[in-house]
């Protein structure tokens, strides 16, 4: 307990805090369930009379203190402890060889009438439908004249959630709209390591109650914990009434003590996921950890190539070139002692998010956002494949950050492999080709476009009826050329990334006046471009960011403090083109929260105002994002 602004706040064992008078007051008509996560309390706040106290004061004291207390914690009897100390319902004395004790899936989604309207959506290419529009650098090349490293970008944009928003503001994130979005199979590896202790665990559970509360009785959740070992704190099972009742007295029971061992706690993550009985469509595993692996990688940090950091990661839930289990691991680095190339490394390697989680108050929300992603997942096994639509064109590069790209051994076709994408959701990828002289024809087709996905709800792949074409004119003489201002913007994302990325290297290297170099010379080269001329949005954050990152490679000292953990972070964001906490920022232009979707905002938001009391300080803020256009109003 303790003071605030006049009043004394009781703040319960599942982190939620309330106004001592006013909790008191509703668990003395009998409630001692929380009003927001509804666990139940084993310690309930009631108020006694004041009778001697000075000055009509109260004192706020824990429940074994003088009886003459005005306030008091009585602590209700205990559930049936084992003999680990823990909830037997929720731990067993020793854990299965296999993992396939997963509870059923909900019998709802495996019936096929659910799913008729999903089905007719995607057909008729409205809701449920991914966007495609292609962008040619310029309009017109002259006939006469080839045009080497023509660059074409491919914009994707997912379609948003059949569930939607209702008269009470309901969005998918109510199990009472559940059959609007595919339900997810998460597995949570969490770091209870003695440098947990205090108030690192304390808000990791308070996140972690968050994120029970938001998963609908389709969605199933297992907990790992691991410090020197790893235990299951039970098996995957539905996020029903009593499912989340029972997953909060699991995480509320844990303690933090002994070493960190990342590796065995992914095993067994990644266990749960390899050895259940049932799936349900979409499936992922977050881990968050505040230090290093003492076991398995020892070495200071930075010092590992990535090939390395393998040894972290469990075969089974490796990429592999698209060969793995397509279950992604969502790293979260918390505070200035973790392990920031070890997390990227296993979240790049997953084909995850790497989030730094500088401030201990932002953790929540970093969940959040995570959890609004994967928890609106409309898209998956997308796949963009190109054709040449002229005998002569050839296909030169295709730039798609971490995506895993092919082109034919003729250079005449290519594909990204997309994957998963969450509720409107956008992706931009540039493909450069070699346009040749052609003077026979007026206009040349240059590049067919097409997009074939599964509708997670359906599970039917899904093919968009009509190729996307893209053409120039061919004249005899054209005038000053126009460049594509979307075709500028994303020039300028990957050239900033290219220069994170070398920046990063030479910071590695002890190069830290070079890496400062390296991301000036390209912010400067960024101002002088159309898009930056135009004061285009995405060009000004991209230039915040760069002038951030300088400011964490002052010196070597703050590099390794803050400075490492952004820059990875930053990379990881722009690779994958997807969301990442870096909870430390107040600008509210800063790229940071560039890729965010609107459910993640939604749940940020949520997560930043679901408080009681007086909330504290928060620091992640709600999403700028940067669309490739404006969204009409």
């Amino acid at each position: 307990m303790e003071l605030g602004q006049g009043h004394a706040i009781f703040t319960a064992e599942c982190s939620h805090s309330f106004h001592f008078h006013c909790i008191a007051s509703n668990v003395k008509h009998g409630n001692q369930i929380c009003p927001v996560c509804r666990a139940k309390w084993k310690e309930i706040p009631f108020q006694r009379p004041a009778s001697h106290l000075p000055n009509g004061k109260s004192r706020i004291n824990p429940a074994d203190w003088p009886r003459d207390d005005a306030w008091a914690v009585r602590r209700l009897p205990s559930p049936r402890l084992d003999s680990t100390g823990h909830v037997s319902s929720l731990f067993q004395a020793s854990e299965p060889g296999t993992f396939d004790d997963d509870e059923v899936l909900d019998q709802q989604q495996e019936n096929p009438q659910q799913n008729v309207f999903e089905k007719d959506a995607s057909t008729n290419n409205s809701i449920g439908a991914i966007e495609v529009k292609t962008y040619p650098e310029v309009s017109a090349v002259p006939r006469a004249n080839s045009h080497n490293n023509f660059a074409i970008l491919i914009h994707l944009k997912a379609p948003h959630t059949s569930g939607g928003l209702n008269s009470r503001n309901q969005t998918i994130f109510s199990p009472s709209t559940q059959n609007s979005r595919a339900p997810v199979d998460l597995v949570t590896v969490l770091d209870v390591s003695g440098s947990m202790a205090g108030t690192k665990l304390a808000l990791l559970k308070r996140a972690m109650g968050f994120v029970i509360q938001h998963l609908g009785p389709s969605d199933r959740l297992s907990v790992i914990a691991f410090s020197s070992t790893a235990r299951r704190l039970f098996p995957l099972r539905r996020m029903t009434e009593t499912g989340r009742q029972e997953a909060l007295q699991a995480v509320n029971s844990l303690t933090s003590n002994g070493g960190t061992n990342i590796a065995e706690g992914l095993r067994k993550g990644a266990k749960v996921i390899v050895d259940r009985k049932w799936k349900n469509p979409v499936g992922s595993i977050i881990l968050l950890s505040d230090g290093q692996d003492t076991y398995t990688v020892s070495s200071p940090s930075g010092s590992h190539s990535r090939t390395d950091y393998k040894s972290l990661i469990p075969p089974s839930i490796q990429r592999n070139g698209g060969t793995g289990l397509r279950v992604p691991v969502h790293t979260f680095g918390f505070g200035a002692d973790h392990d920031a190339a070890s997390m990227h490394s296993i979240s790049e390697i997953s084909g995850g998010t790497f989030s730094f989680i500088e401030a201990e108050g932002v953790i929540q929300d970093a969940f959040a956002q995570c959890i609004g992603g994967l928890l609106s997942v409309v898209v998956q096994e997308a796949c963009v494949k190109l054709e040449c639509a002229h005998p002569n064109l050839l296909i030169n590069s295709i730039k798609a950050g971490s995506y895993r790209t092919s082109v034919t051994a003729y250079a005449k076709a290519g594909s990204i492999d997309v994957g998963d994408l969450y509720a409107e959701e956008e992706r931009d990828f540039l493909v450069t080709v070699n346009v040749p002289v052609d003077e026979s024809c007026d206009e040349m087709s240059l590049l067919k476009v097409r997009c074939i996905y599964r509708d997670p709800i359906s599970k039917e792949m899904v093919s968009l009826e009509e190729d996307n074409e893209v053409k120039i004119q061919r004249a005899t003489v054209i005038g000053q050329p126009i460049v594509s201002m979307e075709v500028d913007r994303q020039r300028n994302r990957l050239r900033a990334a290219e220069a994170i990325a070398e920046a990063r290297a030479a910071a590695e290297h002890g190069d830290l006046t070079g890496a400062v170099s390296l991301l000036e010379s390209c912010r400067r080269a960024l101002s002088e471009t159309i898009s930056a001329r135009s004061g285009d949005r995405l060009c000004v954050a991209l230039c915040a960011e760069l002038k951030e990152m300088q400011e964490r490679m002052a010196n070597r000292r703050v590099y390794e403090s803050s400075g490492r953990a952004y820059v990875l972070s930053g990379l990881s964001s722009h690779s994958w083109q997807r969301a990442t906490a870096r909870g430390d920022s107040t600008d509210s232009t800063s790229l940071i929260q560039a890729y965010q979707t609107p459910t993640m905002t939604d749940m940020v938001t949520r997560s930043q105002t679901m408080f009681f009391g007086n909330p504290p300080q928060r620091k992640l803020r709600q999403a700028q994002s940067f669309p490739a256009r404006p969204h009409p109003r």
